[in-house]
């Protein structure tokens, strides 16, 4: 039955993040719809060559370069030169100044209690600069000497941060007029047009860099040839933004984004495993000051502002950069107990007066501090930058000087220790951080927590820093992957190796710890004061057979390989098949683990499997299923284990791509040999299905088909498709709402082509409860 298509006004653009605009709202069934005269297509020339009688160009800001780094904030710019007017009776002169299209001034809307500052989360930080995540749009008001028409007049803004701003490395951004606001990239769009002042709503991508922008806008004039630069006042500070999905460091866990970016003050733990004591320390990240403070670390770093926008670069320049030790940074370390020439350690129980400091003093590094005041400093700068961060603190952590991935313990033949070479140590307690982000450097599965340490204790790539570490990379002992994995794993879980000098100059093991170290791993909870372990994120269970193996295999890329027994033979093999294309969503899922003993001698096995589930950046949200499966080979044996997952226990934990990940890790007891795989899969979707119907002719009606059937036994709620064909349809959505339990939806969309040639109509469905359903169908226009 026809219907008619309702339309929705438009809303704010303001804090736009992908999808969350309102749909608009229609029928099932589809009315015809003609399709509005196309619109004047081609470019027109974006600048042309100004008569230089009448004009000369302004001057973008400049960025002065002076032995003292310290963000300039520009002052008011020249006024623009008046034309020369030339004398004309036919008044020629008033003519070309009429057509002369230019800013006269720029509003930022960057109060604290706007709707900017308020929707990106900025309204915390002192002051009335606009300060901004990326990834989200904002929006700002020009006056101009006239009103704007989009017939005859041209307009764009012009970004720019660093002091040699380049268009291909991102720190000069222009920013075009645009009709439609698309995601992911610069644009702005006119929303709000009264007399002489528009409004612009201003989209940037969630991989800008982050710093600080200056800011000018280009006018010119179809009419008039003529062009004008207008630089804005004031400038713009650019942040990472967890609350934007693209955005790496993205935490979709609001409470967790309170406690980890919005909390300015926390608490951090000390003492011995068995007397922890706590202090509660101000991160002070929004107070005045602070984020000039934190841009100066960044310029004072020499790290080339294109690198901003990646936030593995931003974590792995601060802990460099928070202590002194090679590159005059925040703070100098001091474990003397001599502190008269500075401020103790332990008075210190705030970041704001060492950031300050250091600030006002043009980069003079503040005296002194110890693990847990790097610490405090590091989470303020990065909460301060949109980071998401936590102090943490490891008891009995380990000191590995040697990069042997055991904490070694050596004694002479007499058994008295030989100090020259005791340079390992174990510290009662340490001081780190974790910080939240994707690693889409590393391998699936690694995102999420990382471990940063910037107290200063061994360099990395020549440098006094640590990390970002993947959590989950330490938890597991693959310490091959960068950044500094290998010293953070013996922090927290390498063994104590006792060594005796034998007669002959070589050393033989005595004795070994294997729970010495890493305990009693401590972070302040989230909305509480009180301690979270988190342990359990760094390593397995301690004596457990997954803790055992991630030791092992862990000591194996270390300076001493052979510390712990090579496997007698590794004839034993697992992998994961899936039949066809993979499992499909909303059935259980089913997988292969086929395991094979190559030996002509019988084999046994227990393979701990654990399937979590994963976002598509690689970030684990959380495991949703272990078990153990024993397994016994006879000799050259090949067994098939069916593994399933049922729906019941994945059907309310899936996110965006319905992405998983099974780890399976064992060993073969007749031979030690460690087996260990990793397979990431995701749950298929179905597919739309578009039937095109009648002739695609220019200028001729026709009509598509479009067929979903729900895959789950749960009702769908608030379906949306989306349906769009360059050359077809205008791109809309449908409002379908709710759909039950494996019912089929079908829709039929009436359309009159406007160009030959092939073509596509593509369509997509949006609803919480699944997502990644789409479909495509070819079809050939034919000229009328």
């Amino acid at each position: 039955m026809p219907s008619e298509r309702m339309t929705v006004r438009g809303t704010s653009e303001i804090g736009r993040f992908p999808g969350a605009s309102p749909p608009t709202r229609v029928e099932l069934t589809i009315q015809k719809e003609e399709v509005k005269k196309q619109e004047e297509g081609g470019c027109r020339q974006w600048f042309k060559k100004m008569c230089p009688c009448c004009c000369k160009r302004q001057n973008s800001i400049s960025y002065d370069v002076t032995d003292k780094i310290e963000v300039v904030k520009p002052g008011a710019p020249d006024p623009t030169p008046e034309p020369e007017k030339r004398k004309s009776e036919n008044g020629e002169a008033k003519e070309m100044e009429e057509l002369k299209f230019s800013v006269q001034s720029v509003d930022l809307l960057s109060s604290k209690t706007g709707q900017n500052r308020r929707e990106h989360h900025t309204d915390l930080y002192h002051g009335d600069e606009l300060i901004i995540r990326r990834g989200q749009t904002f929006q700002m008001e020009l006056e101009l000497n006239r009103p704007f028409s989009a017939d005859t007049d041209k307009l764009h803004l012009d970004l720019k941060t660093g002091p040699l701003p380049m268009v291909s490395k991102g720190t000069h951004v222009i920013i075009p007029l645009v009709e439609h606001l698309e995601d992911e990239r610069w644009e702005a769009k006119i929303v709000k047009q009264t007399g002489n002042n528009i409004r612009l709503s201003i989209n940037s991508p969630a991989s800008a860099v982050i710093g600080l922008y200056g800011l000018s806008v280009t006018t010119s004039s179809l009419k008039g040839e003529a062009t004008a630069t207008h630089n804005s006042s004031k400038n713009i500070v650019m942040l990472f933004n967890p609350w934007c999905e693209e955005d790496t460091v993205f935490m979709d866990d609001e409470d967790e984004r309170n406690e980890y970016v919005l909390n300015d003050t926390g608490r951090i733990y000390y003492g011995t495993e068995k007397q922890i004591g706590a202090r509660t320390w101000n991160f002070g990240q929004f107070h005045e000051g602070i984020l000039d403070a934190c841009l100066f670390i960044l310029e004072k770093s020499d790290m080339p502002p294109s690198g901003r926008g990646d936030p593995v670069n931003v974590v792995r320049v601060i802990s460099a950069m928070i202590n002194a030790q090679d590159d005059f940074g925040v703070l100098i370390g001091n474990w003397s107990g001599d502190y008269s020439d500075g401020v103790s350690p332990a008075a210190w129980s705030s970041s704001v007066e060492i950031l300050k400091k250091y600030h006002s003093t043009n980069g003079t590094p503040v005296s002194y501090g110890q693990c847990w005041v790097f610490s405090g400093v590091t989470t303020s700068v990065l909460r301060c930058l949109g980071i998401p961060a936590r102090s943490v603190t490891n008891f009995q952590s380990a000191h590995d000087t040697d990069v042997s991935l055991t904490t070694d313990v050596y004694f002479d033949a007499n058994m008295e220790p030989i100090d020259y070479l005791n340079s390992d140590s174990v510290w009662n307690f340490h001081v780190w951080n974790d910080c939240w982000m994707a690693r889409p450097d590393l391998p699936p599965g690694n995102g999420g927590w990382q471990a940063v340490d910037s107290t200063p204790q061994e360099t990395s790539q020549g440098t006094f820093r640590c990390g970002p570490a993947s959590v989950s990379a330490i938890r597991s002992g693959q310490v091959y992957l960068k950044h500094d994995t290998p010293f953070v794993f013996a922090e927290v879980n390498s063994d104590k190796i006792y060594w005796q000098k034998n007669l002959d100059g070589t050393f033989s093991q005595i004795y070994s710890e294997k729970k010495a170290v890493g305990h009693n791993i401590s972070t302040k909870a989230v909305g509480s004061d009180e301690r979270a372990d988190i342990t359990h994120l760094y390593k397995h269970q301690e004596g457990s057979e997954e803790e055992r193996i991630a030791v092992e295999t862990a000591s194996r890329y270390g300076s001493k390989p052979d510390v712990y027994s090579v496997p007698m033979a590794e004839d034993v093999s697992v992998e994961v098949k899936m039949e066809g294309e993979g499992p499909r969503m909303g059935v259980d899922a089913k997988l292969s683990i086929l395991v094979k003993n190559q030996s002509p001698h019988p084999r046994q096995t227990t393979l701990h499997s654990q399937v979590a589930v994963m976002y598509y950046t690689g970030v684990l949200k959380g495991t949703i299923k272990k078990e153990e499966i024993p397994v016994e080979l006879l000799p050259n044996e090949e067994k098939s284990i069916e593994w399933v997952l049922p729906y019941q226990q994945y059907q309310n934990q899936l996110v965006d791509q319905a992405a998983l990940m099974l780890t399976l890790s064992g060993r073969v007891s007749e031979t030690k040999q460690v087996l260990a795989n990793q397979t990431t899969f995701r749950l298929r979707t179905p597919d739309l299905i578009i039937t095109p119907l009648g002739e695609a002719v220019v200028g001729k009606e026709m009509a598509a088909k479009i067929t979903f059937t729900n895959p789950l036994p749960r009702m769908l709620k608030n379906v949306v498709f989306r349906v769009e064909g360059l050359g077809l349809q205008k791109g809309h959505q449908v409002f379908v709402g709710d759909v039950g339990g494996h019912s089929t939806v079908t829709l039929t969309e009436h359309f009159i082509p406007s160009q030959p040639g092939p073509r596509k109509l593509v369509a997509s469905l949006d609803c919480k409860q699944l997502t990644q359903v789409h479909g495509v169908a070819d079809v050939v226009v034919l000229e009328q």
